[in-house]
């Protein structure tokens, strides 16, 4: 994937992050920034996506912890749970936000 491509898939994700924060019930703020995308729970605590365009790679934070995902076969994947971004995303934020953030179109 060359750079374009990259931030390419990584605005269409954002997008799809921001659409998904605003069917949930939940008070969640979210703030978008210098490539960084911030989802500020209820409880204050953060979810942290920041674009890596020298390694192609997409981290999160979370409270449960880093994560450093790959595009591989059309979607992000965790390099250490080998589990997709958006299996990931509906665990950590029912875990940190009390609802499954669910991502369409990505």
């Amino acid at each position: 994937m060359n750079e374009v491509e990259f931030n390419d898939n990584i605005d269409e994700l954002y997008v799809a992050i921001e659409d998904a924060v605003d069917e949930l019930d939940a008070d969640v703020d979210c703030e978008i920034s210098g490539g960084v995308l911030t989802l500020k729970a209820p409880d204050g605590s953060a979810m942290i996506f920041s674009r890596q365009g020298a390694s192609r790679e997409l981290w999160l934070a979370a409270r449960s912890g880093g994560f450093h995902y790959s595009w591989v076969d059309g979607q992000w994947y965790c390099q250490r749970t080998e589990q997709s971004l958006l299996e990931m995303l509906r665990e950590i934020s029912l875990e940190q936000i009390g609802e499954e953030l669910v991502l369409e179109g990505v």
